[in-house]
């Protein structure tokens, strides 16, 4: 019984590739960041691989995988089919804006626009992701008002440290993303503690006596509804103790947050070649930090359905 790692690897890659996706399509089609071709080939070639790894992993936690086409078909209603949409729709102005931007060499025009709405469609298949999980109304610590913005939040940031550390790499650095990178750690730092103080204080009003409407004592099933482990009971019915909540809380702090800010600042008042490896690490050590924090918010989240099962 744990958080399924395929769907953990998923949100984490993804995330990071189409926040790098987004920032070098306005970025790279504005001009803030000029032409280079291999820049621009590893850049992109970076995060669409980080896409294509995630969206691929997340095959794995399918029982039937080659069924999931038919999840496009669903877009009126679900916000997973509107994630796979809008993830294959991205692609189409990622190729014109990667032919334009790194082949071509150009930014501007017909480039701008395809950089334009390679961030945009990068953004909303963020969003769509974010909100498969806020719309979940069972899963309390899931529908919540932090759940989006963290997504939105930590795709940009981790995204933020990537394009640092391949500007630094290919000494094109620049100040202003560097400080960005930065900033959009700290800022998804203090998210993240505030959703952690939000769901330690958050009051489940739903019991096994409200579920069933009885009342005058307290309701307890005699046995389980059935013999074997379900579904729900894997993936969102996960018992972590407290005191490994709590350390697996502060070593994501140190890996996706501290140690990255403060590589951040090393390579903000340092040297080339220094800002460069710190630069590098931080992107390394924050993308780890982030599958410790992935994995913490599959499993500190209960699924309505456990009272049922006593829980």
């Amino acid at each position: 019984m744990h958080p399924a790692f395929s769907v953990v690897f998923f949100t984490t890659a993804t995330g990071a590739g189409y926040g790098l996706l987004a920032l070098l399509g306005v970025l790279g089609g504005l001009g803030f960041i000029r032409p280079d071709l291999w820049l621009g080939l590893v850049g992109i070639a970076l995060a669409l691989g980080l896409i294509v790894v995630g969206l691929l992993s997340s095959t794995g936690h399918l029982g039937r995988p080659e069924r999931a086409w038919r999840a496009f078909s669903q877009w009126r209603s679900s916000w997973l089919s509107r994630e796979g949409v809008a993830s294959a729709a991205t692609f189409i102005p990622a190729g014109l804006f990667g032919i334009g931007w790194v082949f071509f060499g150009r930014s501007g025009g017909w480039v701008e626009v395809a950089g334009l709405l390679t961030s945009a469609g990068a953004i909303t298949t963020v969003g769509t992701t974010g909100m498969i999980y806020a719309s979940l109304k069972p899963v309390a610590q899931w529908h919540s008002p932090y759940t989006l913005p963290a997504y939105l939040i930590f795709a940009g940031m981790t995204g933020g440290v990537l394009l640092n550390a391949l500007l630094q790499g290919f000494a094109m650095d620049s100040t202003a993303v560097l400080t960005g990178a930065l900033l959009a750690t700290l800022a998804g730092w203090a998210l993240k503690l505030a959703t952690w103080r939000y769901n330690d204080r958050l009051k489940i009003p739903t019991t096994a006596n409200t579920a069933t409407g009885l009342a005058g004592g307290t309701v307890r099933s005699i046995e389980w509804p059935h013999t074997e482990e379900n579904y729900l009971l894997k993936e969102m019915g996960f018992r972590i103790a407290r005191k490994h909540s709590a350390k697996l809380r502060r070593i994501t702090q140190a890996l996706a947050f501290a140690v990255p800010a403060i590589l951040l600042v090393i390579a903000l008042v340092s040297p080339r070649p220094v800002a460069a490896i710190a630069s590098v690490l931080a992107a390394i050590c924050q993308l780890v930090g982030m599958l410790v924090e992935r994995w913490l918010f599959f499993a500190e989240a209960k699924h309505t359905v456990t009272l049922y099962y006593g829980r």
